[in-house]
């Protein structure tokens, strides 16, 4: 996607343009440019990122974006096509069907990728993953091996990535420094998915399962009487 910014402070997308979860009301929405710093000051300065000013088309609350400027010029500027979200939307999961320890570590891993801190959230899914395997004991540390493996053959995962993903959940923190793999916005955002894949097929979907069936036992029809 070209970014560029005109003299006369016009942001020019190509289509669709930028497409994101708004921090503020949690949809999937167009976002319409509203504000830049004037041209001129910025061709005076050059800062290495611009601040922009966005609006929701959902709910057209204020959305925050930065770009890192590629290359100034007297007809424009040039901007890298990825953005940083100064706010990002909340990150959500049913964690009540977690174990306690677990769903408080899950929560705050959650709070630390919202907020951009995405080694931090690399940190706390190791140790939500630690809570399980205590929980769940070595057979159930062995069955979430399992699912991993298989949330790497459903995502055509590459080797180097599972491989990222496998040493922050089943690594060791006795392990040589670095204890885990560097976490950037790309890996962090596919670990978030695995992770939410990894604890909806173990803990969610056997829970709603049981659920649905106790639900059903108890609104059963009656059977006829035959004759």
């Amino acid at each position: 996607m070209s970014v560029t910014l005109s003299p006369q402070n016009e942001l020019q997308l190509q289509n669709p343009g930028i497409v994101l979860n708004c921090p503020h009301c949690q949809t999937l929405s167009h976002l319409t440019f509203a504000a830049a710093p004037k041209f001129e000051e910025l061709s005076r300065q050059k800062p290495e990122r611009i601040g922009m000013v966005f609006r929701c088309d959902a709910c057209g609350e204020p959305v925050f974006l930065k770009f890192t400027a590629k290359a100034y010029s007297p007809e424009k500027i040039d901007l890298a096509a990825a953005y940083i979200e100064v706010e990002r939307a909340r990150e959500s999961f049913p964690l009540t069907y977690l174990p306690k320890e677990a769903e408080a570590l899950f929560k705050e891993a959650l709070s630390c990728y919202s907020a951009g801190c995405f080694n931090a959230f690399g940190a706390m899914s190791r140790l939500t993953a630690q809570s399980l395997f205590r929980e769940l004991g070595e057979r159930g540390k062995l069955q979430l091996f399992d699912t991993l493996q298989q949330i790497k053959d459903l995502g055509e995962l590459d080797d180097e990535s599972f491989g990222t993903f496998r040493t922050v959940l089943f690594g060791s923190d006795a392990d040589p420094w670095p204890h885990q793999p560097h976490m950037d916005a790309e890996r962090a955002g596919i670990l978030l998915e695995v992770m939410r894949d990894l604890l909806y097929q173990t803990f969610v979907r056997k829970a709603r399962l049981m659920q649905a069936l106790t639900f059903r036992r108890f609104v059963a029809p009656p059977q006829l009487e035959s004759g």
